[in-house]
């Protein structure tokens, strides 16, 4: 399911760049749980949002969707 592996892609770029869900949330203007959401595949974020993850964890949105993450 794509909603899961671009979840488990966020909370781990997450992870990586030592960052709590409350700071990535505050960056986004969006409240944590909404983060949690997306981080858990229960939501899927736009492409805005997306692309402002992309920019925070420092990668691509091809990585942070998991095409072109190596594992």
């Amino acid at each position: 399911m794509l909603g899961n592996t671009i979840g488990k892609n966020l909370r781990k770029l997450r992870m990586e760049k030592n960052m709590s869900q409350t700071y990535v949330a505050q960056k986004l203007f969006i409240q944590r749980q909404t983060l949690s959401a997306y981080e858990r595949g229960k939501n899927t974020p736009d492409i805005y949002i997306l692309m402002e993850l992309a920019r925070i964890y420092e990668t691509s949105l091809d990585e942070l969707i998991g095409n072109g993450r190596k594992e």
